[in-house]
């Protein structure tokens, strides 16, 4: 049942009073006066809390790494493999980049993943989670090197590699040393994964091979993103886009020399047309094989009034156009594009070179004049285009972004982003085909690691053939649970159904060599089972470098050259390239789980893995063995600042995790908040959007989880000397307060779990502080502080209220420690009432509530809480002890309230508790009482309404009356409450206790 009320008009009736038996005051205080006056004073005789649990951490930076060493938090992962439990949860780790010292990105994965780990461990799992680093590739290669600002053009292979190795390994140490500060679960000596490991990569080149023999790797000349910072191929993942480069950009026409007949018809004969193009990269145009157009519009032959030059270009076009070109364009006629089909035009600056006019769905009418210019050596586009229709595909630009003797002795050793970019712009001028140039602002493509442009270049590399897979892969997706669910879903699939290849070959020495051999002669490559086993097995012991130490005749033997149909070693070039990095870590599931078969319970990375680690693993585990590497995919945001800015050194917003935990020299400007405060802002941040940190954030989380400590420490208070096996109450004697608070613990336990299940942090930590701040400090431990302090040490109040702070002390501990582990255990370390073995609340398991501590008909008890805040509000103190009330209750009402106090006046009973003031008096109204006068002048009435409701449905209104007036009893010096008689005796109660207390 629930009760709502509301305030009504103001009646009078008269307050009660309670009779004390005065004979029996005069025995007891004349027995127990003389000995209270020598020995005793009556503070001496409360019950306070007593804890060793300090009130808050002096040092957190140096208290929490005591906590870890006495609680054996290094030991925790290993106990719990050895375990035999019946359920397991397999966490792969997504390995970071060992490029660098701890972040506040870091924390957020690492914190996440730990506290769904630590909450399965409690549930009874046996956690399998290994800490991984993506050891190779470019980002850690050139981070070596600007260590000793040396060029990799200056030293040889193995002097690279023996460099990024050793800064990778001082990056990990870096890092692990920051994990396990942070509380992070894990087997740190013997249970982490590295990507340069020899096992490791000899597994990732069986993956290799498999999908080499299944089809789905092949080597093909085509264009691919290149960045000539980096001196590689990249692949779409290791890409930025800046959206405010600048490029100079032109429109260029491109003369008609072959005009369709159709085209004739519609232009005329002996008309100089030419066909009008815009591009933002006029580098290309030495490169241009074709111009397309798109079938389905309509074009217009137009004529410049400024310079009488005849244009072709799309209609919708024309407008737009005119006005970049600050012109007027008239249309001379108009023409489908299909009209164009035949026709070819004159390359601009390649004297005799004609390129034809082609049809192509890329044609876009929403920039540009609809015909576009194709260098199919520079374009994903126009490479398709090249392919449908037989067009050559040169190359004039070198992996340093320079022009090749191909381009001519003009261009030959320029740069294409820079200097050859102008020569191209100045040589259209000279031939007189310069229309228009511009700066133009647009996105474009950047190498995310050195933060400098790239561009598309052919070339010969190594690709995963994902068109093939990536259907089967949208389809598993489904299959997968993600979170958050329904975006995070189409994420992955926007990603993966756009990518029709991936080029996995990296023009690097820092990572695992693709183990192909090339023909001197033919070029072909030699990649064979028996080839690739050979160099698995010499990776297996000793490692990767073997590529770059061992002589041809040891890897490449002469059996393997003999069963390939070949002669000799001599006539074998080793391959140069290494593999990408993603399929370093994409192949993760198969060298890390140590079963082929392994299905990871879930991946969780921050969402740029999209289109990195989640992809790259999905299409890798589809291709060998046809299904996903993940049950589930968790998906959190980036950490920003707190004032929503991305981090930046040159701002100063950049928040060093180390520093949060560990603070600064500087203890005003950096103090230490301790791990636990660094994870408390994890869990309550949105992680699946923008996560914010700061000063002011931080000081939150710290002064949230103080308010949490000073609540356990009171629960830990108040059970001093308490032991649950001899002292607990069973719950049918329990008061009706306490049963209900029990109900409210059991639903607060039932959401909090919920909430865990599902991963919602936040949630959470909602439900915990409004557990803490409503149920608990507002109410329950408030009430109850009298029956604690000032009844009998073992009376049944007082224990079966310690009882109900036992059982609220343990759900609160351990709903807290997936998230606060250091204060957890803390708790454990000054539990009284724990049995010996109980040493950590890791190895206790999931809090344990009682399905019959639900109790939906002790709700309307609730609403107490509700009459007690209008009682509160007819008061000037603060202290509800100063006053009394009288309850004048409608029948439904006095009926529910009966239960809660079956004297008509009592200073002792549940509803006193509940209401805190010295005396209630509870009667019934049942509307015939007349002539009520109120007690006294300072009597104060109100009147309210309320609605009972019942479980099943059902609804009835019902009335109180409020009569609030001064205590008129004596103050007991003891209790502190006004129902003593004497103004020099304690209460009843309390000479009652006194006399039990020294008795014994």
């Amino acid at each position: 049942m629930l009760m709502h009320w509301r305030r009504l008009n103001l009646s009078t009736i008269p307050i009660m009073r309670i009779r004390t038996c005065q004979r029996w005051r005069t025995a007891v205080w004349s027995l127990l006066g003389k000995r209270h006056a020598s020995s005793k004073k009556y503070s001496d005789t409360i019950l306070l809390p007593k804890t060793t649990f300090p009130i808050r951490p002096k040092n957190p930076a140096i208290e929490e790494v005591g906590i870890q060493k006495v609680c054996g938090f290094s030991e925790l992962y290993s106990w719990q493999r050895q375990q035999d439990r019946q359920k397991d949860f397999f966490l792969h780790d997504g390995p970071p980049y060992a490029n660098g010292d701890p972040h506040v990105g870091h924390a957020l994965n690492k914190i996440l993943k730990d506290m769904i780990n630590r909450y399965k461990l409690l549930r009874g799992y046996r956690v399998d989670y290994r800490p991984g680093w993506d050891c190779h590739g470019l980002p850690i290669e050139l981070k070596a090197l600007s260590e000793g600002r040396e060029s990799f053009r200056h030293l040889q292979p193995l002097q690279i590699r023996t460099k990024a190795k050793q800064f990778a390994e001082k990056a990990i140490k870096s890092q692990m040393d920051a994990f396990k500060r942070w509380g992070i679960m894990a087997d740190w000596d013997n249970g982490c994964y590295f990507t340069f490991d020899k096992e490791y990569e000899a597994k990732q080149l069986e993956v290799f091979y498999k999908m080499y023999e299944k089809g789905y790797i092949y080597q093909d000349f085509k264009p691919v993103f290149y960045s000539p910072s980096s001196r590689t191929a990249l692949a779409e993942a290791e890409l930025e886009y800046n959206e405010d480069h600048i490029s100079h950009a032109v429109y260029a026409k491109f003369p008609f020399v072959t005009l369709s007949p159709a085209l004739q018809e519609a232009v005329g004969a002996g008309c100089n047309v030419s066909v009008l193009t815009w591009t933002t990269l006029p580098w290309t145009i030495p490169a241009n094989e074709a111009m397309c157009y798109t079938p389905n519009h309509e074009y217009s032959l137009c004529q410049c009034r400024t310079t009488e030059q005849l244009y072709v270009l799309a209609s919708e076009r024309l407008q737009d156009t005119a006005q970049l070109l600050g012109t007027q364009l008239d249309v001379l006629n108009t023409f489908p594009g299909s009209t164009l089909e035949g026709s070819a035009c004159l390359h601009p600056t390649l004297s005799g070179k004609v390129s034809p006019l082609l049809p192509a769905h890329h044609v876009s009418m929403t920039k540009g004049t609809g015909l576009v210019h194709t260098a199919p050596a520079h374009g994903m586009d126009d490479y398709t285009v090249a392919l449908d229709y037989h067009l050559p595909v040169y190359t004039m630009v070198d992996e340093d972004g320079k022009y090749t003797e191909q381009a001519g002795p003009e261009l030959n050793g320029k740069n294409i982003l820079t200097d050859g970019n102008e020569t191209v712009v100045e040589q259209l001028r000279s031939a007189g085909h310069l229309v228009h140039e511009q700066n133009y602002r647009h996105s474009y493509p950047y190498d995310w690691r050195t933060k400098k442009p790239v561009f598309i270049r052919a070339s010969l590399q190594w690709f995963v053939n994902t068109n093939s897979i990536k259907d089967r892969a949208v389809d598993l997706i489904d299959g997968v649970r993600m979170y958050p669910e329904g975006t995070a879903a189409n994420s992955l699939k926007a990603w993966v159904s756009t990518r029709n290849y991936w080029c996995i070959s990296r023009q690097r020495v820092w990572g695992v060599p693709i183990p192909v051999f090339y023909h001197r002669q033919s070029g072909k490559p030699l990649l064979t089972k028996e080839s690739v086993d050979h160099v698995i097995s010499l990776v297996r012991t000793q490692g990767t470098d073997c590529w770059w130490t061992l002589p041809m005749e040891e890897l490449l033997p002469a059996e393997v050259i003999q069963k390939a149909g070949y002669n000799n070693v001599s006539e074998f070039d080793k391959g140069s390239d290494i593999l990408d990095i993603w399929f370093d870590s994409g192949v993760s599931w198969a060298a890390v789980s140590g079963d082929p078969g392994g299905v990871a319970d879930m991946y969780l990375e921050g969402k740029d893995q999209h289109g990195g680690w989640f992809q790259s693993s999905l299409l890798t585990s589809v291709a060998v063995r046809d299904s996903a590497p993940y049950r589930s995919v968790f998906v959190h945001g980036f950490a920003m600042a707190e004032d929503g800015t991305k981090m930046s050194k040159s701002l100063g917003n950049v928040v060093d995790p180390n520093l949060v935990v560990s603070g600064g020299k500087n203890r005003d400007k950096h103090p230490a908040y301790g791990a636990d405060v660094l994870r408390w802002w994890v869990a309550g941040s949105d992680v699946h959007g923008h996560v914010y940190i700061g000063t002011n954030i931080l000081n939150t989380a710290r002064e949230t989880v103080l308010k949490l400590r000073r609540i356990l420490r009171f629960l830990l208070g108040n059970l001093s000397g308490f032991r649950p096996d001899k002292d607990a109450v069973s719950y049918h004697q329990l008061r009706p307060v306490d049963q209900h608070m029990l109900h409210l613990l059991y639903q607060y336990a039932q959401k909090v779990t919920e909430a865990y299940e599902n991963i919602h942090f936040t949630k959470v930590q909602y439900l915990t502080l409004g557990l803490v701040t409503k149920e608990l400090s507002s109410f329950y431990l408030n009430i109850t502080k009298d029956r604690l302090y000032c009844d009998d040490l073992t009376s049944l109040g007082r224990r079966g209220c310690q009882t109900v702070q036992y059982h609220i002390l343990d759900v609160l501990t351990k709903t807290v420690s997936p998230v606060l582990p250091h204060l957890a255990e803390e708790v454990y370390l000054h539990h009284t009432g724990l049995e010996e073995e109980a040493k950590s609340v890791f190895k206790s398991g999931w809090f344990d509530v009682d399905p019959d501590w639900y109790r939906p008909d002790l709700d309307p008890l609730w609403t107490v809480a509700d009459l007690r805040d209008a009682f509160y509000k007819q008061i000037e103190s603060a202290d509800p002890r100063l006053y009394d009330v009288a309850i004048y209750a409608s029948p439904t009402a006095y009926d529910l309230l009966k239960a809660l106090q079956t004297e008509e006046t009592s200073c002792t009973s549940d509803l006193c508790e509940m209401m805190m003031s010295s005396f209630v008096s509870l009667h019934c109204d049942d509307g015939q009482q007349t002539g009520l006068t109120v007690a006294s002048p300072q009597t104060k009435v109100s009147q309210h309404e309320c609605v009972i409701s019942h479980e099943d449905g059902s609804r009835q209104s019902a009335t109180f009356t409020l009569h609030v007036s001064p205590a008129s009893h004596q103050k007991c010096e003891r209790c502190r409450k006004f129902v003593a008689t004497s103004p020099t005796s304690p209460c009843d109660r309390c000479l009652a206790v006194m006399a039990n207390s020294w008795a014994t």
